[in-house]
């Protein structure tokens, strides 16, 4: 008998059902019905792969409601968040369909008369997508929805505390395909364990292996993935940094920076979590952080004012919980947050109250160690160069911020600070149509959601013809 797994709301701590795993003899069922697939799909124009993509992207538009709603609930976001997740994902769609025809090669001329030279581009078959809990079906759909127009097939291992949200978005999909003439090119499979996983990044029918989630866990994926030289992209973790310069509106500054550090709880990869000051003025920034954080109501995703929900266990509720001691023991100022909610409606949840840290130093563990919930560091400087220097002081370098009124000190930043992503004067939220990924511990392999994804999905092939 298959174990399942009984996915619990981190809002109230009910379980939400049982979802089956899937077995060993599933798995390759899903495999050999994406091996037949691909060998229709990369036949199909890439204009009318497109098509299919655009029924995905309207059916996704007519269950954004139903959708976001369990995204929220199963997660524990808030409910704009879980709409605002769906509707990512409809805008990856319309990206993707823009990309079916634009998949060109070039020409090239030859030294020798009578010969042209041709680049293609050509799928290279099955993807297996690892996607995280934090966004349960929007990490999904940046890998699916691309790879499909390029010709691929795409078996997705969804994670095992978030199956109802892949479920649900992989069935909205594939009934629009069958209603549109389309054959079935996104499969999913659960895992209840390790041992399948294991399998499915070892599988050498598998040529290309997407994976979101920790820098660890990415590693270790990575080792396997090389022994069979396979393709890997990996999004991993950060710390990412806010570096605040001379810039006058500190209120408009803490405003990005509290919604980039809390937004989906703080659960994300590129929260920010140090705020790198300079020295002079450290304090009023602070009470403008305190005064956006004040804003902030910690609920559940049916509360319509709640801006903040539960995390997404209890585990990972003492994980944060330890980071805020380590943080007291360390030195550090805990200045306010960090309190669990209990009683009423927080009586069965994992609610915490955002958390601020300052008078941290750059050797404190809260400063250098993914946290990966509601906490907040902010570490002083004395001039532009020391703050360059305690933001490039880390294993991570996926998204960083800088807010400044000198344009010069702008530009110095973006080409300086070793981060995949810089954001100027604004928190770090991304673009659905611009390459989203990391360097150092943040990320290996081409960037995805972009045009630059176009590189991971495709292999090229060079023609040589004597006319």
């Amino acid at each position: 008998m298959t174990v399942g797994r009984e996915p619990v709301s981190p809002a109230t701590g009910e379980v939400l059902g049982r979802v089956r795993a899937s077995s060993q003899a599933d798995y390759e069922l899903i495999v050999e019905r994406a091996q037949a697939a691909f060998k229709v799909w990369r036949t199909t124009p890439a204009p009318r792969r497109g098509e299919a993509i655009r029924l995905c992207a309207n059916a996704l538009r007519k269950h954004k409601d139903a959708l976001g709603s369990l995204v929220a609930l199963e997660m524990g976001k808030s409910k704009p968040e879980g709409d605002g997740e769906v509707q990512e994902m409809i805008d990856i769609g319309d990206f993707a369909v823009g990309l079916s025809r634009q998949l060109y090669g070039l020409t090239m001329h030859s030294e020798r008369p009578g010969h042209r030279m041709y680049e293609q581009w050509h799928p290279l078959g099955l993807v297996g997508i690892i996607s995280a809990f934090n966004f349960p079906v929007a990490v999904w759909s940046w890998n699916a929805f691309i790879a499909a127009v390029c010709g691929d097939v795409c078996i997705w291992k969804p994670s095992p505390k978030t199956p109802y949200s892949a479920i649900a978005a992989m069935k909205i999909c594939n009934e629009a395909l069958r209603e549109g003439g389309f054959p079935d090119i996104f499969f999913l499979f659960n895992d209840a364990g390790t041992e399948l996983a294991q399998r499915f990044v070892d599988d050498r029918r598998i040529p290309l292996v997407s994976f979101t989630g920790s820098t660890a866990q990415g590693l270790r994926i990575q080792r396997m993935a090389a022994a069979r030289l396979a393709r890997t992209q990996l999004e991993l973790g950060g710390k990412n940094p806010a570096v605040v310069l001379d810039f006058e509106d500190l209120a408009y500054a803490a405003k990005q920076i509290v919604s980039a550090a809390f937004t989906c709880s703080g659960q994300r990869c590129t929260a920010i979590s140090r705020v790198i000051v300079l020295r002079g003025r450290a304090e009023a920034l602070r009470e403008a952080l305190l005064e956006e954080m004040a804003k902030i109501k910690v609920g559940p995703a049916w509360d319509p004012e709640a801006g903040m929900g539960p995390l997404i266990n209890q585990a990972q509720l003492d994980t944060v919980l330890e980071y805020i001691r380590i943080g007291r023991e360390e030195g550090a100022r805990h200045v306010v947050g960090g309190e669990v909610l209990q009683g009423g409606e927080y009586a069965e949840g994992c609610y915490v109250t955002p958390a601020l840290f300052d008078r941290v130093t750059p050797d404190m563990r809260i400063a250098r160690e993914e946290i990966f919930g509601p906490v907040l560091c902010m570490l002083e400087a004395e001039d532009a160069e020391s703050a360059l220097r305690m933001a490039n002081d880390s294993d991570y370098g996926l998204a960083a911020a800088v807010f400044t009124d000198r344009l010069a000190d702008a530009v110095n930043f973006a080409e300086r600070l070793q981060s995949g992503m810089v954001h100027i004067n604004h928190g770090t939220a991304s673009a659905v149509h611009a390459p989203f990924g990391g360097v150092k511990m943040s990320g290996y392999g081409p960037y995805s959601i972009g045009r630059s994804n176009l590189e991971f999905f495709t292999e090229m092939k060079v023609l040589y013809v004597q006319y």
